[in-house]
Order: structure tokens, then C-alpha cells, then sequence
């Protein structure tokens, strides 16, 4: 029997590759997200608020008969600084479409988050050690919070953490080819120290083995590390240019300014950790998906035809 799964976000830039990726295996419906805001701050007045949704009994309907929920929706700007827009999408939907599925006796629930919830942690892993540090991550985490306290009965939840997710039409992924093809390409020494990048198809993949699978899935998956190095990913940009290689003091310095410049320039806090991870990068733990036999669909070749692409575009 094909599973029938349920996407939010199917238009979004994660949300339609995973519909691509489930496509081949399951009966994928798109659903559109609702457009929620909120001016909770906590995950329980979030989830109290979501307890309220009018949209509660149509939704209901809507996932009766349904094998798996997937939400690939929310609010993806780390810089924004809409707060009641960041909680309501990221934080509050999902509290929504939660109490939904498992009213409506949905058997899974994958909740796309973000490896940001755990900020500069030493090793990235599939712990509970959530430290926000801007509007966009204290609305990740909190939504991670609302799902995990949340009543889901006998229904399968699990929250998947990809880290910065690349692809030719991401604004970020175009940002760090500027600087890798300038004389702005820095590293820290030595430089093979690994950076939590991830490919889009991959994430993708990872979602769908998330959604499909037959085994029991737990509460939190992180995305194992697909191999990326500080200098090698400013060499996969730009073609095979080699970034200069600064000194780590310095590189650490230079960050823990840009933090501090964050905290009373909210804006600058996400660029000041997209810097740290470009520079310094940051480790990950082993993944239960590489344990459960998953493994990414694209390798070094992509990151070179992202660069391709980008160079071919005006």
C-alpha cells in the first residue's frame, strides 16, 4: 500500500524538493500552509494558542486517512526581525498542524527544523541542548519546545535538523561563491577543520527516509556531516581557488566581535554566525540516519555544479 503524505510548504525551497524526493515512493498531497502570527514568546502560550486554532476541526478533515505528516513550512529569513511573523510560522504552526495530525490519527509527524536551535554548540548532535541566539533561532527553538511537550498519543514525531542546506537559488549559497571567487576568501588555520553545510537533494533524501521509513524514528534527528571543510568549500565555489589562511586567534577574535556587535544589532547576529562557520566551522556527531543506512544522494559533484551554475548566471 503507497503512503499517503501530506507536505506544508510544498512551494518552498526545502518543501518542493522534498515533494520531488517523495514523489517516486508515496502519494504526496500539497497542502498549503496557513499564514499564522503570533505574540507568544514561550512554548506553553504557543501551544495554548494553537489548542485555540480555528483551524483545528478543517484541518482535522483534511489529514483523516493520511500515513504521514510532513512540515517543511515556517519562516525561513535568519535575519528577519518580524517576530510575531518568525513565532507564528515557525513555532505556532507547528503546534497547529501537531494537535491536527493527531486528532485526525496520522501515524508520523517529521518537523523540519534547523541546526541553528543549537547555535555554536562544540559538535552539532540530536541532543536537547538548545541555545537561541537571535528573533529566527529563539523561534526554532521554541517550536522544537512546543513539539517535543506537545500530546501527540501514539503518533511517531520526529524533528529533523539540517544545517545550512545549499542550492544554486539560495541567496546564501550565491553570498559565500561571491566570497570564495574574491579576495575576501579566508579560513581559519588549518583550515580542515569540517563546516555543517548540507546539499539540497540531500536534505531532501534525508526527509523522505524520515517520512517512509518502517522502522521507529526518534524524537530528534540531526543531518549527519556530508564531509564539507572550511577551505574545501570556498575551493568547490570558486572553481579550485584556494582561500588565504588567517590565524585562529584572529579568526576567533573577529567573531566573538561580530557577536557582540549581534546582540546590540540583532541583524548582525546571523551573519556573525554564518562568518563563525565559514572561518572556525563546527563538528557533528554521528547521525541515526547514516546507523539506520541512509546515505546522501549527491557528493563532491554537486557542490562543483553548483558552481558551475552560478558562474553560468548573469
Amino acid at each position: 500500500m503507497t503512503d499517503r503524505i501530506v507536505l506544508f510548504g510544498a512551494s518552498g525551497f526545502v518543501g518542493s524538493a522534498v515533494a520531488n524526493a517523495l514523489a517516486s515512493t508515496a502519494e504526496v498531497v500539497a497542502v498549503p500552509a496557513p499564514r499564522l502570527t503570533s505574540t507568544a514568546r514561550t512554548a506553553g502560550e504557543i501551544r495554548a494558542e494553537g489548542s485555540r486554532s480555528p483551524e483545528h476541526d478543517r484541518l482535522v478533515q483534511l489529514l483523516t486517512g493520511v500515513t504521514t505528516v510532513v512540515n517543511a513550512a515556517g519562516d525561513p529569513d535568519a535575519s528577519s526581525l518580524d517576530e510575531n511573523g518568525l513565532f507564528g510560522a515557525n513555532a505556532l504552526l507547528p503546534a497547529v498542524l501537531l494537535a491536527a495530525a493527531r486528532d485526525a490519527g496520522v501515524g508520523r509527524f517529521v518537523q523540519i527544523s534547523s541546526a541553528v536551535v543549537q547555535n555554536d554548540k562544540p559538535v552539532l548532535d540530536s541532543s536537547e541542548d538548545l541555545r537561541p541566539f537571535s528573533p529566527y533561532s529563539a523561534s526554532k527553538v521554541v517550536g522544537e519546545e512546543v513539539v517535543r511537550e506537545s500530546d501527540r498519543g501514539a503518533m511517531q514525531v520526529v524533528r529533523y535538523r539540517p544545517p545550512s542546506v545549499h542550492d544554486h537559488s539560495r541567496r546564501v549559497t550565491r553570498m559565500i561563491r561571491r566570497i570564495a571567487t574574491s579576495p575576501a576568501a579566508t579560513v581559519a588555520r588549518p583550515g580542515d577543520q569540517p563546516t555543517p553545510q548540507a546539499l539540497l537533494p540531500n536534505v531532501a533524501s534525508a526527509v523522505a527516509f524520515l517520512a517512509t521509513t518502517p522502522e521507529s524514528v526518534p524524537e530528534v534527528v540531526h543531518h549527519p556531516s556530508e564531509s564539507v571543510t572550511v577551505s574545501r568549500l570556498m575551493e568547490d565555489l570558486s572553481g579550485g581557488r584556494s582561500p588565504v589562511r588567517i590565524p585562529r586567534g584572529a579568526a576567533r577574535l573577529g567573531v566573538r566581535g561580530a557577536k557582540a556587535l549581534g546582540r546590540l544589532h540583532r541583524p548582525t547576529a546571523a551573519n556573525a554566525r554564518r562568518v563563525e562557520i565559514l572561518w572556525l566551522g563546527q563538528d557533528q556527531a554521528k547521525s541515526w540516519l547514516t546507523e539506520a543506512g541512509w546515505t546522501p544522494p549527491v557528493g563532491r559533484e554537486g557542490w562543483h555544479a553548483l558552481a558551475q551554475e552560478e558562474a553560468a548566471t548573469p
